[in-house]
């Protein structure tokens, strides 16, 4: 019987025991979908949310009204009204001006639209608010999404560009704030659902690409940027070089011309630069160590992405070693098969504002709920100097130049003082070109960095350089600098 006793209590013991471990153990995959899902949803959330395909995302429109997207001064770009009976419509005040940058939420998203979608899908208010929303059956208010761009400067970059496809982009050097934002062109968000078979199935026009971040051009003379800083680089007696340019420059089967086949004569570096001298800068080109240039072009984000959240398509430069001679001649002055974006361009005028310290572009400045309390604020993020002091003052020498006695005099202001470099990309459509301006203009309380691409434009002139300067005497405006 006291056996018997002792067998059962073994038994009973022996029992508790297993139920205990498969405790732990139940409590431990607890645990682990705990932490997983933590995880989870405060490092992969958002791009899982933010992706097109994920049914999660209609789940979230269901209890949520999708929130604003709001500028730094509170102007409403985008808003989603409810009618009396409850049916909803995103409205975007300023039609096809941000069209862009801020994007569409229907069909293929884009712009802020996709890359904030988690944000304005989200809603950080009380708990107690959530739970008096759902009692009702009312959908609870998303978070509003402030961004950085500046409607007056958007408003001037856009008329500026005009009827003219193409894109601006301005970026404030000592943060990488985006102020404006235009590619052309364009569309209308509010009536993009109707408008959808149309708009796709123009492929000429293109109408749904970011010129300013997604479009790659052949740069022209706006990459003698490169080639000038990769001479300086390679050539400590840069200042000592003399070139005499008769209008073309001949190597063995290959020839290039300057533009209209122009004699600038004799020229030092800093000449050749102002007045956008082609046989000069093929003589450069042709002295460079190409692995050099290449590793000085990579380091300047070419064949890599950017330093950007924003969404863009990389540059392209393929010089090396091996090159070909007129391969060499070609790019050297900004033809040939280097491609770059607009953003890209204006980053490099931004560094060179900001004494060589480059910013990563941001177009977002902080997420907050509907009632105005601050979720997240984004702060500029430095990516480091890419180009030195010493440099930086050859690079505005060189730039200032142009403005004051070469292909841009027509940016010569009093109220603030301008760099940049123009450029004409030639293209396969008979005589017209890419018209480009590339730089930077500053005062004693203002500093702006602004890129311009036109496409396809007439040849004669340089046509970016009076757009760039409507958009940077709003920029410069008294109500922007007081």
């Amino acid at each position: 019987m006291v056996s018997e006793e002792k067998c059962m209590k073994k038994s009973k013991k022996n029992t508790n025991s297993q139920i205990l471990k498969i405790s732990y153990v139940f409590v431990g995959i607890f645990l682990c979908m705990i932490l997983y899902f933590s995880y989870f949803q405060i490092f992969e959330g958002k791009e899982v949310i933010n992706n097109t395909y994920n049914k999660r995302q209609e789940v979230f429109e269901k209890i949520t009204i999708r929130g604003k997207i709001i500028t730094e001064n509170g102007e409403v770009l985008a808003e989603t009204e409810v009618d009396s009976q409850g049916n909803e419509t995103r409205v975007y005040k300023y039609g096809s001006l941000f069209s862009h940058a801020v994007g569409i939420s229907t069909n293929g998203k884009m712009g802020i639209e996709l890359n904030q979608d988690y944000s304005l899908l989200g809603s950080d208010v009380n708990v107690f608010e959530k739970v008096s929303n759902e009692f009702k059956g009312e959908k609870t208010a998303g978070n509003n999404v402030i961004t950085t761009l500046d409607v007056e400067l958007q408003e001037a970059a856009y008329n500026a560009l005009g009827n003219y496809d193409g894109a601006i982009i301005v970026i404030e050097p000592d943060s990488g704030k985006i102020r404006a934002m235009v590619s052309k062109p364009d569309f209308d968000p509010n009536t993009i659902d109707a408008d959808w078979e149309n708009i796709t199935g123009d492929e000429e026009n293109s109408c749904l690409l970011n010129r300013a971040t997604n479009g790659l051009y052949t740069p022209g003379s706006t990459f003698k940027i490169f080639t000038f800083l990769e001479y300086i680089r390679e050539n400590a007696n840069f200042r000592d070089y003399v070139y005499n340019c008769q209008g073309r420059i001949n190597v063995g089967d290959n020839s290039v011309s300057c533009y209209n086949g122009i004699w600038h004569g004799e020229e030092n570096v800093f000449e050749a630069f102002a007045h956008s001298c082609n046989s000069s800068f093929v003589n450069m080109g042709l002295k460079l160590d190409m692995n050099s240039f290449s590793d000085t072009c990579k380091k300047l984000f070419f064949n890599k992405n950017l330093p950007t959240k924003l969404e863009h398509k990389p540059s392209s430069f393929e010089l090396n070693e091996s090159s070909g001679e007129f391969e060499i001649m070609q790019t050297s002055i900004g033809q040939g098969k280097t491609l770059v974006s607009p953003l890209h361009m204006c980053m490099i005028a931004s560094a060179i504002a900001n004494d060589g310290v480059l910013y990563e572009p941001y177009i977002v400045s902080k997420i907050t709920n509907h009632n105005g309390y601050e979720v997240n604020k984004y702060k500029p993020i430095k990516y480091g100097e890419i180009f030195t002091k010493g440099e930086v003052e050859i690079l505005k020498e060189a730039m200032g130049d142009v403005v004051e006695y070469g292909t841009g005099t027509r940016l010569q202001i009093d109220k603030y003082d301008v760099y940049g470099k123009t450029g004409t990309a030639e293209i396969d459509s008979g005589d017209n070109a890419h018209s480009w301006f590339v730089g930077f203009a500053e005062n004693d309380n203002e500093k702006v960095a602004i890129c311009v691409v036109m496409e396809d434009m007439p040849p004669g002139s340089t046509w970016a350089v009076p757009v760039a300067g409507q958009v940077l005497e709003e920029c410069f405006s008294e109500e922007k600098t007081s």
